[in-house]
């Protein structure tokens, strides 16, 4: 989602659309949470930074803060039991 401000002024079929109707849904953000739980839910999974302040390249800080394919099917694999 490129712009947070421009999804809310679309309309209900078309977030319904594009959130899709899955039980499990994910946010993956090299930020903080932030306003991501509106979209995924209290139960969504939320993949990303758990604070600011930190900088380098991305082949060190992504998987320092555990954001990468195999932390989203991990969590998608614990979610399901």
């Amino acid at each position: 989602m490129p712009s947070v401000d421009l999804f809310e002024k679309q309309g209900k079929s078309y977030k319904d659309k594009v959130l899709g109707t899955e039980k499990i849904r994910i946010a993956i953000e090299a930020a903080v949470r932030g306003t991501w739980d509106r979209f995924i839910g209290l139960d969504g999974i939320f993949i990303g930074m758990t604070g600011f302040g930190a900088s380098g390249p991305i082949e060190k800080l992504y998987p320092h803060f555990g954001i990468t394919a195999k932390a989203v099917l991990q969590a998608v694999k614990k979610k399901k039991r």
